[in-house]
């Protein structure tokens, strides 16, 4: 169910430059890693994690390809889910190269095991308490605190959009 909007939605992710990369372990445990965000596509939501070859995350990923992304600073969170594939393209590689990148891969984008990790999400919520969101947030909470309710969020506030294919022409996914 939509109660969100997707631009609001790639407006908070555009904020962020790192995420936890949750995967299924064979065994079902879910497990979670810090990633570095290496490219969100405007268009599409689709998000680039760098990644090694020899990584347990790779061998998750290809026995599930169902994934998490979660993102969280102070006062915004976002949840995507969707599936992620694993990438060896040499040109996409050098396409989403940074030198920062350099740290984890010492030997550089021709580093035969770097491979990349593309997430597609087909689903996000987030949250966002920043700013005037945040101070209104803040006077529903007392509110609802002093008359025994929960607070009310608006669509600036928090809300679920849909972002896999079959979208509708407003940019977000039909749900039929």
């Amino acid at each position: 169910m939509e109660t969100g909007s997707r631009e609001k939605l790639m407006e908070i992710l555009k904020k962020f430059r790192n995420a936890m990369l949750v995967t299924q372990a064979s065994h079902g445990v879910l497990r979670s890693r810090p990633m570095a965000l290496m490219k969100v596509d405007d268009a599409t939501g689709d998000i680039w994690f760098m990644t090694s070859i020899d990584s347990g995350k790779v061998d998750e990923i290809e026995s599930n390809p169902e994934v998490n992304v979660t993102l969280q600073e102070e006062h915004r969170y976002l949840s995507l889910s969707g599936r992620a594939s694993i990438v060896r393209s040499r040109a996409k590689i050098e396409e989403l190269w940074s030198e920062e990148a350099k740290v984890f891969f010492p030997r550089g984008k021709d580093d035969p095991h770097l491979a990349l990790i593309h997430v597609s999400p087909r689903e996000g919520e987030y949250w966002d308490n920043h700013g005037a969101a945040g101070l209104r947030f803040l006077v529903e909470a007392v509110k609802a605190y002093v008359t025994g309710t929960t607070p009310k969020a608006d669509s600036t506030q928090h809300g679920a959009v849909p972002l896999s294919a079959g979208q509708t022409a407003n940019g977000l996914t039909s749900s039929r």
